[in-house]
């Protein structure tokens, strides 16, 4: 990213579009698997696990049982509420793995770590196989990149098991998504396909106190339309559900500040204080314990930590 964009895109925040007051959180209260997330009083930190040899932050460090575990328990420890279980590389450029290897990969440390833990889980899928086969021992949630546009089964998954199902934007699949950021309107373009895919998982039966939308930082998108996202984040509450940003250690973050993967601590907390005082009420995160910190900052800031000492 050049400079020059960068500054261009800044500029105060009195300048947001409309001035848009912050959205009103009082109401929203997450239902999932027969768990609830009251995401009104604050925000809700997913933690990423990547069981995958090739994700472009972490990729191969927690491919065994027993490493994944630890981190998992490590990730609860230090205040994770959602652990969100990943099989399958969706960085730029990959091309995906079979349903039988995604299920290899997810299925064991599902049922280890509901063995020994009582936390929310996450699945991080578009296949329709591998959600129900996570749904039927726990998992609570499915992720679905694709706001169901790769398979509608999803929603009927997750609705057949009370789920909650969090719906991404992307425009196409990974393998080719960084060439399709072509867009009449970016904000106006993704509000839309979002709530075309929160109209499909009510259709299919997913109550819609279940579904929360992304409009996915990094996918299909270049690094200013990111940061326009980020900016008008406020905009994707109109729809009425609540709003989860994966802005983690992504490349549009190092576009700017620099460094890689492992650089970008600093630049992601910017984004998920922004986010939030912009009106995200889920987190996605690789950084459990640094990220909770900014949260509660973040909270306080927006009025949604109410434990703060007042005197």
């Amino acid at each position: 990213m050049q400079q020059k964009e960068v500054d261009a895109y800044i500029d105060p925040v009195e300048n947001r579009p409309g001035n848009a007051p912050l959205p009103d959180l009082t109401a929203l209260i997450f239902k999932c698997g027969g768990k609830s997330l009251p995401l009104r009083e604050r925000t809700h930190i997913m933690g990423i696990l990547n069981l995958t040899p090739d994700s472009f932050h972490d990729g191969g460090r927690y491919g065994d049982v027993d490493s994944a575990l630890r981190h998992a328990g490590a990730m609860i420890e230090e205040g994770a509420d959602i652990i969100d279980i990943g099989g399958e590389s969706t960085r730029p450029g990959s091309l995906g793995v079979t349903e039988e290897e995604e299920l290899r990969r997810v299925i064991p440390v599902i049922r280890e770590i509901r063995k020994r833990f009582d936390t929310v889980l996450s699945i991080d899928t578009t296949k329709e196989r591998v959600a129900r086969e996570a749904l039927s021992e726990g998992v609570s949630i499915v992720n679905d990149i694709s706001g169901l546009t790769y398979s509608r089964g999803i929603a009927e998954a997750a609705a057949g098991y009370g789920a909650g199902i969090v719906l991404m934007h992307t425009p196409s699949r990974p393998a080719d998504m960084q060439s399709k950021t072509g867009y009449a309107s970016l904000i106006d373009d993704v509000l839309d396909s979002l709530g075309r895919s929160a109209g499909k998982a009510i259709q299919a039966g997913v109550s819609a106190g279940s579904i929360i939308v992304d409009p996915g930082f990094g996918f299909g998108k270049t690094a200013v339309q990111n940061l326009t996202i980020l900016k008008n984040l406020a905009r994707f509450c109109e729809l009425g559900f609540p709003v989860m940003i994966g802005t983690s250690n992504k490349s549009f973050i190092g576009g700017i500040t620099g460094g890689g993967t492992e650089d970008r601590l600093l630049g992601t907390a910017a984004t998920v204080a922004i986010g939030i005082i912009n009106g995200a009420s889920v987190v996605r995160v690789h950084d459990v314990p640094q990220m909770r910190r900014v949260v509660r900052m973040a909270d306080a800031v927006a009025g949604k930590n109410t434990s703060i000492n007042k005197g």
